[in-house]
């Protein structure tokens, strides 16, 4: 009993920080993920991470401090998913402003996934990245992430310390940022190409006044985004790959941060 009292505190540390990470990270929060399987799931998880590196952790307070780590882990959990879902909503953002140039920004369509509506050529980026990264194993070195989230953030972190020095808001400032420049430098060749139809839609307007732009500017804004998204296509595994790793590196210097090995 003197065994289980030590070790359950520990135990439910490991559990908030993962089962907080189910909650936003990609993929896993969706909501055709059931939520008994990410209990189950995390409740496994936290068993193999207790045996690996919960029983060489010391006894953890049970007072009213107890309360603050538990907090602390579930602040844990959440920041690393939330920076990996942060990578995720790129495609969301591209396919918005590309749906904004080709006139289809009111055609919005639920995503099931989500529960929101998303942006008809989002959700189809957002469909093929997610095969993409179901591909390759991603959502594998989601969950070897977060297991090795310990080595590099122990329980007895310094979460509440990076807060107060301002590095954690810093970090998300500058992941927000770069998740933006990302959407743009994917929704880029159609957005050009499109402002391009509209620059030669107005020239026409001026020159043959008798055509009426609005009745064909419209379609034939949506055939040659259609067309050249036809084009994009086969890029978008390197595309996505890239994503990728700039979602794993960032992930890597969350923990870095947390850790206070690096100073941002």
């Amino acid at each position: 009993m003197n065994t289980f009292l030590q070790a359950f505190p520990i135990f439910l540390l490991i559990f908030c920080r993962i089962t907080s990470f189910f909650v936003v990270a990609p993929v896993f929060s969706t909501r055709g993920v059931p939520t008994m399987f990410k209990v189950g799931l995390g409740f496994f998880l936290s068993v193999i991470v207790y045996l690996s590196y919960g029983s060489s952790q010391a006894a953890v307070p049970a007072d009213a401090t107890y309360l603050l780590l538990v907090g602390r882990e579930i602040l844990v959990g959440l920041l690393i998913g939330f920076t990996c879902y942060l990578f995720f909503t790129v495609v969301q953002t591209a396919g918005a402003f590309i749906d904004l140039q080709m006139g289809l920004a009111m055609a919005n369509v639920y995503d099931p996934m989500t529960g929101a509506s998303a942006p008809i050529t989002g959700n189809f980026k957002f469909y093929v990245m997610v095969l993409i990264f179901l591909g390759m194993n991603g959502h594998h070195f989601l969950l070897d992430g977060i297991v090795q989230s310990y080595d590099w953030i122990p329980i007895d972190n310094g979460l509440f310390t990076q807060m107060a020095a301002g590095t954690i808001t810093q970090f998300l400032t500058k992941a927000l940022v770069i998740t933006f420049m990302l959407a743009l430098q994917i929704s880029a060749p159609l957005v050009v190409a499109l402002f391009l139809t509209d620059v030669g839609l107005g020239f026409l307007a001026k020159t043959a006044p008798q055509f009426n732009v609005f009745v064909i500017g419209m379609p034939l804004k949506i055939l040659i985004g259609l067309l050249l998204l036809a084009l994009v296509v086969p890029g978008l595994t390197g595309l996505f790959a890239h994503l990728f790793s700039q979602m794993f590196n960032a992930m890597g210097e969350l923990m870095a941060i947390v850790n206070g090995s690096a100073a941002r």
